[in-house]
């Protein structure tokens, strides 16, 4: 059927005309990762050049910190064998990559732990592997993380949960009605209302679907919901934690976060699908929630600034402008400003940890 469309909006308007209005959850998965169009299928977002800047491209201090916290969590364990490093979006290996080599200075680890990486972009998994090789570890890819073998798991996913599909609800007089995507009479994609309430609109927590005016947009992520309960049963199975650490808030109410960005500038959310990055801010109170209810411990949210500093982020960059040129210096400075900055990076992402109930206090979270 691909072989009939020549774009994303061809073959989504081929869909809804077969089938009617789709969901903003299926929306957002097709422009996400149709498997011919999919924006993370076809393209290569990250970096300058593309249309976003991740933390770990920000800065070699992000990876790093990110490996010491990791291995600390391998040694608080006891160096069981077998742990599993996992990377869950890996982008272009550059976190990953950077992990491996602070984490690489804990004698034992590199000898007995294998990594993986969760990636649906062949052309990023090429990427990937290109910038781990040589680095001396054994490391596979999957295409899901059901797939990762079992072992203690000592797992990472930064700017993960936001790409997660939600669906959307709008509170009018007869109830919470579904957002949906339709084809625009005018030409391109444009937004209306399920012809009646929703059934799926029970997924809204009680105290924003009871309380929320006419007029109210409510978000749900069964996406990261399932995600979440399968890392907390995983970690409560076989030993061990993953850190998440994304653009979000630590509990919303009612509100719209749907957003598209494009050349690093805001783009149309229905506008030519599949050329912009589509995403929706993450619910770090549902994130803990999902863990706990699983039987997971959590730790967080606190800010990725607070979390870094606390992890010793500017001393390491004290070390590091110690032998850098007065160029250097400055990248270094302003770098920092921006993972650590309350206006920045440091104060829009928030980090949770997901451990086993049993696992002490992990670095990073001590007030």
């Amino acid at each position: 059927m691909d072989g009939e469309d020549a774009t994303l909006s061809d073959a989504l308007t081929r869909r809804i005309r077969a089938f009617g209005p789709m969901t903003v959850e299926t929306y957002m998965s097709e422009v996400l990762t149709h498997p011919k169009f999919g924006y993370y299928v076809a393209r290569q977002p990250f970096g300058q050049s593309g249309d976003f800047i991740t933390a770990p491209e920000v800065s070699q201090m992000f990876g790093e910190l990110v490996g010491a916290w990791l291995a600390d969590l391998w040694v608080r364990m006891g160096r069981p064998a077998g742990a599993r490093i996992v990377e869950i979006g890996p982008g272009r290996g550059v976190l990953m990559r950077d992990l491996l080599r602070a984490a690489a200075t804990v004698p034992g680890l590199r000898e007995t732990a294998s990594v993986h990486l969760i990636e649906v972009s062949a052309t990023l998994a090429d990427v990937q592997r290109e910038a781990l090789a040589g680095k001396g570890w054994g490391i596979s890819w999957h295409r899901r993380f059901a797939d990762v073998p079992d072992g203690p798991l000592l797992m990472i996913a930064n700017e993960l949960f936001d790409a997660l599909p939600i669906r959307q609800f709008v509170r009018v007089a007869v109830g919470w009605c579904e957002r949906l995507v339709d084809i625009n009479p005018r030409g391109g994609f444009r937004f209306v209302l399920s012809p009646g309430p929703s059934p799926a609109a029970a997924l809204i927590p009680p105290e924003v679907r009871d309380t929320a005016p006419l007029g109210s947009v409510a978000e749900v992520a069964p996406a990261a919901i399932a995600l979440t309960a399968a890392i907390a049963s995983r970690v409560q199975a076989a030993g061990g934690a993953a850190l998440v650490i994304d653009y979000g808030a630590t509990a919303f109410g009612a509100r719209d976060t749907l957003q598209a960005v494009s050349r690093h500038k805001t783009h149309d959310v229905l506008d030519n699908p599949g050329t912009a990055d589509v995403c929706a801010h993450v619910d770090f109170a549902v994130v803990a929630r999902a863990a706990s209810q699983a039987g997971a411990r959590v730790w967080g949210p606190t800010t990725q600034g607070e979390f870094l500093k606390r992890l010793g982020i500017t001393e390491r960059a004290t070390v590091l402008s110690r032998v850098a040129t007065p160029e250097q210096r400055d990248e270094i400075a302003a770098a920092l400003d921006r993972l650590v900055g309350p206006s920045a990076m440091g104060g829009l992402f928030k980090v949770v940890a997901i451990a086993d109930a049993e696992h002490s206090e992990p670095g990073g979270f001590s007030l």
